[in-house]
């Protein structure tokens, strides 16, 4: 077989780790090499080519180490048995592309997964001795994500976390069946005992004020998952029960939800379409729910029907729209808890409610200023000067509340 050009592989492993979305580079600490002779930087937060908070695009090199893998995962367009070309970086290539593209501004970190070659611990020594070369002996201080192998030496991962930002250890599946169906060779348990570990070394670095010394970091940006959604028949209940356990059991910084995609030469166990997207959407936000505005899962659950989520309106305003009895709420007078479940209402948008009563009593006109719209906050509200009357209970609110799209024109 002819040997392949670095722009060849490059080609075939970006494109083959298109299906992994656990690749944000928000929470990490502050860090610029300026004044110590080495390259890179870490600020601000946000997602590969996506948009951060602020505003700017955030740019990863998302690629693979290999797309050969010993695992023969149905799901995987990279299992052992697929027929699509196969390609290998070595490290000092990773180690290149990375300088070369930071260097022309290309991209502000790197995020580095693998399809598993020999054992776990070779491929994991593997991503952690690209880790290693970039921060030691080119003094990179951009962003780096590493992908945890499971079943790979604790050793290996307490490395890795020195060297990298972020870790993400991917559970695959929501439910432990669909895992054992679809990728017989991956055991639930030593996922779990992978993040379990990671856990332990985040817990182990955490500050302590009371502490003399500085503990060594690790893995500043925390731990991630994701979970492959509509390859097998778990609800979005299913998928929302197990991430608000890993939340809670492995304090993960994010879960993300990556919508199955059809591979070539299949599996008559896959379906043979993708969900729709939509029904990713809606999972992002209520994971939203979960961790910031103090929904539990049966609470979401109950806005959709037979255990999905209503992919027609948001899942906040689906769980307003059937606990109707819980509205309106006094603006002047509800505690946060509520406010926050409150259609229309944010975070940022309670808190300014909240400290902008101790003042003066909200009229609707301020709540309209400080949420930036009422039409979707008006009919669940009771305000100085607004009081919804039957607006709250009207048979026709939904339809009100989501009108019809339109066709814009362009001139």
């Amino acid at each position: 077989m002819a040997a392949l050009t670095l722009r060849r592989k490059l080609a075939i492993l970006s494109d083959a780790a298109k299906y992994d979305a656990s690749c944000a580079s928000s929470g990490t600490e502050k860090r610029n090499s300026a004044g110590t002779g080495g390259i890179g930087s870490t600020e601000g937060s946000g997602i590969c080519h996506s948009y951060a908070p602020d505003g700017r695009c955030i740019s990863l090199l998302k690629i693979l180490l290999t797309n050969f893998c010993v695992y023969d995962c149905i799901y995987c367009v990279n299992r052992s048995s697929s027929n699509v070309q196969r390609a290998r970086f070595s490290v000092e290539e990773v180690v290149k592309l990375t300088l070369d593209f930071y260097k022309r501004n290309y991209i502000e970190g790197l995020f580095l997964s693998s399809g598993i070659i020999r054992s776990p611990d070779y491929t994991m020594e593997e991503l952690v001795r690209v880790a290693r070369s970039l921060r030691e002996d080119h003094h990179f201080a951009g962003y780096i994500h590493l992908k945890v192998i499971p079943n790979a030496a604790p050793q290996l991962l307490a490395e890795a976390g020195r060297w990298a930002d972020r870790l993400s250890t991917n559970i695959e599946m929501p439910t432990d069946i669909g895992l054992e169906t679809l990728a017989p060779e991956k055991k639930p348990s030593e996922i779990r005992t992978a993040m379990a570990n990671v856990r332990g070394k985040l817990d182990e670095a955490a500050p302590d004020k009371k502490a003399k010394a500085a503990k060594p970091k690790f893995a500043p940006a925390g731990q991630s998952t994701q979970m492959i959604v509509g390859a097998d028949a778990a609800d979005d209940g299913a998928i929302l029960h197990r991430a608000a356990g890993l939340y809670s059991g492995y304090k993960l910084r994010r879960v993300y939800y990556s919508a199955f995609s059809p591979i070539p030469d299949s599996s008559s166990r896959l379906p043979l379409r993708p969900p729709p997207l939509m029904r990713e959407h809606r999972l992002y936000q209520a994971d939203w729910l979960i961790r910031f505005y103090g929904f539990d899962v049966p609470e979401i659950v109950s806005g959709g029907e037979n255990g999905h989520l209503d992919l027609a309106i948001d899942p906040k305003l689906a769980w307003a729209l059937k606990a109707r009895q819980r509205f309106p709420v006094d603006v002047n007078r509800a505690d946060k808890e509520m406010l926050l479940r409150v259609p229309g209402l944010g975070t940022r948008s309670v808190e300014r409610i909240l400290s902008t009563r101790r003042h003066h009593r909200l009229r609707l006109a301020d709540v309209a200023a400080i949420a930036g719209t009422v039409d979707k906050v008006r009919p669940f509200i009771e305000a100085a000067d607004w009081t919804p009357g039957s607006l709250t209970d009207d048979a026709r609110l939904r339809a009100r509340l989501t009108p019809e799209p339109e066709q814009l024109s362009l001139f």
